[in-house]
């Protein structure tokens, strides 16, 4: 089949248009460059560029298109809901919300009954953070050092795996401690991470640091654009023991672990320590804008009588809780926490397997369908792989592959994987084809 002079012409026409409407028009909201390619449809685990090329999606969109794009479920819902209900007055009540928050109750341990509907993880972060201070009476707030919880008021304040420099102060009373990360501890003890001595050593600092006014803790169970970073067995129970003898709340920010994601509803359940408020977002859309703060009828009821108010134009809409209910439902009548358990065993292994053979692959980690990979110049002295990583990132997506690789300081030759609950094994042996490609080529080019 040939095809005509002309009509590529115009293709081509057509691309540099509307790349240059979007260097005149768009505001650049991150330092990194757009993905070189214009995006036309998705289906299931792939994304189609306006070239028809299908490009393996490891990042299900940004993280959030849990069930794959387009799945047949979410669409039927979308159609059905958009032309019954699609907005609200924000104190209007509708059946999808109150099924919603009882359908994510249900999924929860006894305790976390209370849920409020909003729209991104970082407002998500921000009431949860709003009530714990209203609940406690104090101001100041705790998180890892490659924390990512947002970048709203609060939510900001409380990250710092990315830059701050420029925008001015942040909210007062905000504290940070060490990220445990078992590849590069701070501590060590007979050649081993010793976290216990590091989380001992990090709120003696806290003390020290606190006016007295402690109000929670944030933390993501796996922090995820901090690194793929998995907190050690017994740091989450140890920390909320440290949580409790100061009187804080312990937030579980799990927008990106929560909802079967890593082999668990929860990821907090791994280790059986519940949160005393819970954030959910990006898995909850399954894509679609949709988020939720979890608590119990003590700390809802403690806040309300003080005046709670955090009243947003999307807070409880129909159309986005109906979305999220499908997704509660897909994900139990498919069982797909056994399903994450077995394809993230099968991911894990092809990474295990892909680290043997290259050294510049210096850590493999990870939970479920959530895994992450480390580049490093070498593994003695694992020196983060910086510009490796970029070039790897490139030859990926040339061949069909996007992984999205950590860009903020600190984290930055870490690539997240974190693949739709609906990929097959195929799917994910081909991604695991074309990276131990990539590492090839590239490490072949030095």
């Amino acid at each position: 089949m040939t095809t005509d002079p002309q009509t590529t012409a115009r293709a081509a026409e057509s691309v540099d248009e509307f790349w240059a409407t979007a260097r005149r028009h768009l505001i650049r909201y991150a330092h990194n460059d757009f993905v070189p390619a214009i995006i036309e449809r998705a289906a299931g685990s792939e994304v189609f560029d306006s070239e028809g090329r299908a490009i393996l999606d490891f990042t299900s969109g940004q993280m959030s298109a849990l069930l794959g794009h387009c799945h047949p479920a979410i669409v039927e819902c979308v159609s059905r809901s958009v032309s019954r209900l699609d907005h609200l007055f924000s104190w209007m009540l509708s059946r999808p919300v109150v099924d919603l928050a009882a359908a994510l109750a249900n999924t929860l341990p006894s305790g976390l009954d209370r849920v409020m509907l909003l729209s991104t993880g970082g407002e998500s972060n921000e009431a949860a953070i709003r009530m714990a201070k209203l609940h406690t009476g104090g101001h100041e707030v705790v998180s890892f050092d490659q924390s990512y919880h947002g970048v709203t008021h609060a939510a900001g304040a409380a990250t710092y795996g990315i830059s701050r420099r420029g925008y001015g102060p942040v909210a007062p009373g905000n504290l940070v401690i060490p990220t445990p990360n078992a590849y590069r501890p701070l501590f060590e003890r007979d050649g081993r991470h010793d976290w216990r001595t590091e989380l001992d050593h990090a709120f003696a600092m806290v003390d020290r640091q606190s006016v007295g006014s402690l109000a929670a803790f944030i933390a993501e169970p796996i922090l995820s654009t901090g690194g793929v970073i998995e907190l050690p067995p017994g740091y989450l129970t140890a920390l909320k023991r440290k949580c409790e003898e100061r009187g804080m709340l312990l937030i579980l920010d799990e927008a990106q672990t929560g909802l079967c994601r890593t082999g668990d509803w929860y990821a907090f359940q791994h280790e059986g320590v519940a949160p005393d408020i819970l954030t959910l977002s990006k898995t909850l859309g399954a894509g679609l804008p949709l988020a939720a703060v979890i608590t119990s009828d003590e700390i809802e009821s403690t806040c309300h009588d003080r005046g709670f108010y955090f009243g947003t134009t999307h807070v409880s809409d129909p159309l986005a809780a109906a979305v999220g209910l499908t997704v509660v439902t897909v994900l139990q009548e498919n069982a797909f926490d056994r399903t994450a358990r077995q394809l993230g065993d099968r991911l894990r292994r092809g990474l295990l397997e892909i680290q043997s053979r290259h050294e510049q692959v210096g850590d493999v980690r990870g939970r479920g369908l959530l895994q992450g990979i480390e580049l490093v110049t070498d593994r003695e002295s694992r020196t983060p792989a910086h510009d490796f990583g970029g070039a790897v990132t490139q030859a990926c997506f040339e061949l069909g592959l996007h992984l999205n690789i950590v860009q903020f300081p600190g984290s930055s030759s870490i690539f997240r994987m974190a693949p739709p609950l609906t990929t097959t094994d195929a799917e994910l042996d081909r991604g695991l084809d074309i990276l131990d490609q990539a590492l090839t080529t590239v490490a072949g080019r030095g």
